[in-house]
């Protein structure tokens, strides 16, 4: 039976699934369900590039203080008879905290990590943690650290701690970074023009009348 007509006209479906297929489940706006991939940050112009770059294994480390941790892998060996195991992780433990910073005179709401936080404080500070300038701790400080590193850097209060200590050591006044970029451009033209020169000079030349001899020997033959 296909379907069933009323008196009135009206045919309604015979079975449940012919009833369903009646039904639209179209829905009007589109959706995925797969996740919506991590952009890389990225620094601006004005602020000096990151020695070490970001991090594109663990991109969620590039927006907080995750002091170099990354996400660990492993096995969950069962206490059971045949000893199995079973693929697992353990994510970094990350918070947002708010953090004071003396420089700045704000408070801050960070995401950190457990680990970062304890070397905050040991350090004293989240200004004397950012300004620390070993190798290893420039490196735990990622692409949001440096970035927080160079603003608390331009501040007077920094900026006048600088002055002492390079009046105590006896060392001259900086440049400022668009100096700086521009001597670097005057080196890099003028080693150009050297390489050039170096070129010029070291091609061989060809006598004019060697070339002429070469085409009328050519021409005979």
């Amino acid at each position: 039976m296909a379907g069933l007509t009323t008196n009135m006209g009206l045919s309604f479906p015979s079975s449940v699934t012919a009833a369903f297929r009646s039904l639209s489940l179209t829905s009007k706006r589109s959706f995925s369900t797969t996740l919506s991939t991590q952009k890389t940050k990225q620094l601006p112009d004005y602020i000096p590039p990151y020695p070490y770059g970001p991090n594109y294994i663990y991109k969620q480390s590039n927006s907080g203080l995750y002091g170099g941790a990354m996400i660990q892998f492993g096995n969950k060996i069962s206490q059971g008879r045949n000893h199995g195991r079973t693929r697992r992780s353990w994510k970094p433990n990350v918070r947002r905290k708010k953090i004071h910073s003396e420089a700045l005179g704000e408070d801050l709401f960070i995401k950190v990590t457990r680990r970062a936080l304890r070397t905050i404080y040991k350090s004293g500070g989240l200004d004397n943690y950012l300004l620390d300038d070993r190798p290893g701790r420039i490196r735990e400080l990622g692409v949001f650290g440096w970035q927080l590193r160079w603003k608390i850097m331009q501040t007077p209060k920094i900026q006048e701690q600088f002055r002492e200590q390079r009046k105590k050591l006896g060392l001259p006044e900086p440049p400022s970074f668009e100096e700086w970029v521009k001597q670097k451009e005057q080196e890099i033209n003028q080693a150009i023009e050297q390489d050039r020169n170096i070129t010029q000079e070291t091609k061989p030349t060809i006598p004019t009348n060697q070339s002429t001899s070469s085409v009328s020997e050519e021409s005979r033959v």
